[in-house]
């Protein structure tokens, strides 16, 4: 299950100087030396790389990344010929924020540390966040089980064996309290991993704000709120996609009044990469999706700078550390263009690109998952140094279960060391000007153009993911991943090569079937003390304001809640209205 969640600082466009040319550029090479680099550089592979290539019997063929992008074996001077420093890199906190969106980078301010949360019944799950809390956390992610995510109250037949299993239970304002009490939420931001869902849980933890006296001027956090990704890759979708999109716009209307400091949404390449995509998929279809929800503001009437500074974006690290950084980097930059030029955007708020980072689930493996500390702190490295704001570590036994206390506090440290023991965090953008990385950032944002562009000749993301195209590119690359590890070409370690003849014991969270009987209790109560008339009141208005396309459904959303109508109840209001979607079949 995916972990999105996006704390995000705000940052400030710096406005420097710089000489100005006749050409009004800033090339960082001249010609000359560019001429005895790039014969030096044929020398090299002719006299050093083309006979180790030609050698039979190397110990590796494949040296392409996770993703089977080519890597240039030795990058020079030449391979960043045209690059400019002002179009290009310039200083971070300044377009196109390739080197960051904040001026100073960690030394202004750490990366939020946040442990995806949420399990059991709301109190587990409370206990845990003060758990987190205690050990340094400094933002709280929650996640909840698949009945929420799909719109069905824990007691629903669908819901049989799933009730607090992969997330906690929430099915009334009541368990919402409960997993926020002593939490002061003006204080720490919430993120809260929900989709189709998405409005009725921002709903709940909006009257648990009000509840504890809190201003919603001043409460911040992140609504996942991403329904197109759920179509493309997730497939946790209620509605048809146009109805979906006509929710996530009620909600950047209601908030850029209500909940100014929110982010109203973090479109998430998380789960597009988790389900097989490659780094540049990962990167293209999520802006573009970005893309849409800017359109389908702009057409909903808000000016898109009431509402895109609080877009923020939630992205996958996987293994391979400089694929990631570039794309890191890459996202900042195409962000950027998009907003100003494309879409005419004049905040530079609105063209920085803010986003979230998890480690890469897909990547941990249940064989030896001690191993996974390791890759979780490359793949943690890699989102540190492509200047995330905000991340999630995964724990090590996530492949197997929930994680344990201990799992989840090793996660934890693992970022706590890379802040405070590595050094990288003392030089912004450290990565910057290497050859390597520069190239391999430049490939990627003309590949995420290329893709954006086909994507345009479909009409937009919704019209191509009936269309069944990127859908699609993610079978075509997940396949061709999976044929690599089949083969060995790509080596997991503990899966295809250096395995153990027998795995060493783990114990795992377990959650105990009693959880059930606890959450049907809670329910029943709740309905047994509610006052019915009101909750069949607060539905039919619910109703009636999703059957007018001129009325925000936010706010009948909200009365609904307060009065303890239930997700199922409220879910099913809106199914009503808007019907189910039903996937078409793709080949």
């Amino acid at each position: 299950m995916s972990r999105n969640e996006s704390d995000l600082n705000k940052g400030q466009s710096a406005t420097l100087p710089r000489p100005k040319g006749d050409d009004e550029q800033l090339p960082l090479f001249s010609a000359e030396a560019l001429k005895v680099v790039g014969k030096n550089d044929a020398e090299w592979r002719r006299t050093q790389l083309d006979p180790l290539l030609a050698k039979k019997g190397a110990w590796k063929k494949d040296f392409t990344t996770i993703s089977g992008m080519e890597v240039n074996p030795l990058a020079t001077p030449a391979d960043v010929a045209n690059l400019d420093f002002e179009r290009d890199l310039a200083f971070p906190g300044q377009f196109p924020y390739t080197r960051g969106i904040h001026p100073t980078g960690y030394r202004g301010r750490l990366w939020t540390m946040r442990q995806f949360a949420g399990f059991g019944t709301a109190k587990h799950t409370n206990e845990r966040f003060h758990y987190l809390l205690s050990q340094g956390q400094t933002g709280l992610s929650t996640a909840f089980h698949l009945p929420t995510l799909y719109g069905y109250d824990s007691d629903h037949p669908f819901s049989a064996g799933e009730v607090g299993k992969c997330g906690v239970a929430v099915d009334t304002l009541q368990d919402m309290e409960t997993i926020f009490e002593g939490v002061n939420l003006e204080e720490v931001t919430v993120s809260m991993t929900i989709n189709s869902t998405a409005p009725i849980l921002l709903a709940m933890y909006l009257a648990v704000a009000q509840k504890h006296g809190a201003d919603w001027k001043k409460i911040s956090g992140t609504l996942q709120n991403d329904i197109l990704k759920e179509y493309i890759a997730q497939k946790e979708y209620i509605f048809p996609p146009r109805p979906s999109m006509r929710l996530i716009t009620d909600i950047f209307k209601f908030c850029a009044q209500e909940v100014p400091k929110y982010n109203t949404i973090s479109i998430s390449g998380y789960h597009i990469r988790e389900a097989g995509s490659t780094a540049l998929q990962e990167l293209a279809f999520t802006l573009r999706d970005g893309m849409e929800y800017v359109e389908y503001g702009v057409r909903a009437g808000l000016d898109i700078d009431d509402f895109a500074p609080r877009l923020s974006f939630f992205f996958n690290s996987h293994n391979d550390l400089f694929e990631e950084v570039a794309k890191f980097r890459a996202a900042r930059r195409v962000w950027a263009k998009v907003m100003r030029d494309r879409y005419g955007a004049r905040d530079p708020r609105s063209w920085m690109l803010r986003f979230h980072t998890q480690t890469a689930g897909c990547s941990l493996t249940a064989q030896q998952p001690y191993n996974n500390i390791v890759r979780v702190t490359i793949q943690a490295l890699a989102a540190v140094m492509g200047g995330t704001q905000s991340l999630h570590t995964n724990s090590l036994d996530e492949t197997l279960a929930l994680p344990t206390e201990q799992a989840a506090r090793i996660a934890l440290r693992t970022q706590q060391i890379i802040a405070h023991e590595s050094g990288v965090i003392n030089s912004i953008d450290p990565l910057g000007g290497s050859f390597f990385v520069e190239e391999l950032t430049d490939r990627m944002e003309k590949g995420c153009f290329d893709y954006i562009d086909r994507i345009d000749q479909f009409g937009g993301m919704v019209e191509a993911i009936e269309a069944g195209f990127p859908q699609r590119e993610i079978w075509d690359a997940s396949y061709q991943y999976q044929r690599a590890v089949d083969s060995a070409e790509k080596v997991v370690v503990g899966v295809n090569a250096f395995r153990m003849e027998t795995e060493d014991p783990y114990d795992i969270l377990y959650i105990e079937e009693s959880v059930t009987a606890d959450q049907l209790a809670n329910l029943n109560r709740v309905k047994a003390e509610r006052d019915g008339r009101a909750v069949e009141q607060a539905l039919q208005a619910l109703r009636n304001a999703a059957s007018d396309p001129n009325a925000n459904t936010m706010p009948f959303i909200i009365d609904a809640v307060n009065a303890y109508a239930t997700v199922g109840e409220v879910s099913d209001a809106l199914r009503d209205v808007f019907g189910t979607y039903q996937e078409p079949a793709l080949f």
